[in-house]
């Protein structure tokens, strides 16, 4: 199906280049078939005979790039293709001066620098907040289980407050060093490392009977490791 209407010359005041769907040839210079062309007065013209072949595509997707380009260059023109399925012209990209892409390329590479820059930045800050409060839930573990070794409580912290992983200790309740977070996380802790509490689970064991059957065990150990802070209480 072809264009039921040519386009305009001109779109919203810019200049309109044309990528044919069937080959055309230069009415002017008979150069062809032609990749882009110009509607003048109903007939193609190749870029060269429009004045327009020292200009440069730039294809549509990187929306800075192409609006900084259409900024900065003194001549540009629409590209616009004819859309069968939709029956409508499509626009595909801009024609702008080499000189002007070059610019916005430069500035767009730099404003991506800056942009890893401040993401570097950011992830160093939340690593640095990371190993402040994971050393802060160490030594809560160290209040409420002295008798907890170092090591363990650190290991226990490290891993309750992995940023995103939904952990006790990245709950709001957790973040606050709430007694009870901290102790769901040396709970949990026992319960998986010091218990055959996963082999139940994966025996079939429904979550609720297999917690009662290790619950002896889990609170042997924490009443251990709390000894040393119930002789001081």
């Amino acid at each position: 199906m072809a264009p039921s209407a040519p386009p305009p010359h001109r779109t919203s005041g810019a200049l309109l280049v044309v990528q044919p769907l069937r080959k055309r040839h230069c009415a002017e210079c008979r150069s062809g078939p032609l990749a882009l062309l110009v509607l003048e007065e109903g007939a193609p013209r190749c870029l060269d005979c429009a004045d327009l072949g020292h200009l440069v595509f730039l294809p549509r997707g990187d929306t800075a790039l192409t609006r900084r380009a259409r900024e900065d260059s003194g001549l540009y023109a629409v590209v616009v293709r004819f859309d069968r399925r939709r029956g409508r012209y499509e626009r595909q990209g801009l024609l702008v001066e080499e000189a002007a892409l070059v610019r916005a390329e430069e500035r767009c590479l730099a404003d991506a620098e800056a942009r890893r820059r401040r993401r570097t930045r950011d992830a160093r800050r939340r690593e640095a907040e990371d190993v402040r409060f994971t050393d802060a839930f160490a030594r809560e573990i160290g209040r409420l289980f002295p008798c907890c070794p170092g090591d363990r409580a650190y290991a226990i912290a490290a891993h309750a407050s992995v940023r995103g992983s939904g952990r006790v200790g990245r709950s709001s309740a957790g973040r606050a060093l709430s007694e009870a977070a901290v102790t769901a996380a040396v709970r949990a802790s026992v319960r998986h490392t010091e218990t055959p509490y996963d082999e139940l689970l994966m025996n079939g064991v429904p979550r609720y009977q297999a917690r009662r059957r290790i619950a002896s065990v889990v609170d042997a150990r924490l009443q251990e490791w709390r000894a040393e802070r119930a002789k001081g209480a």
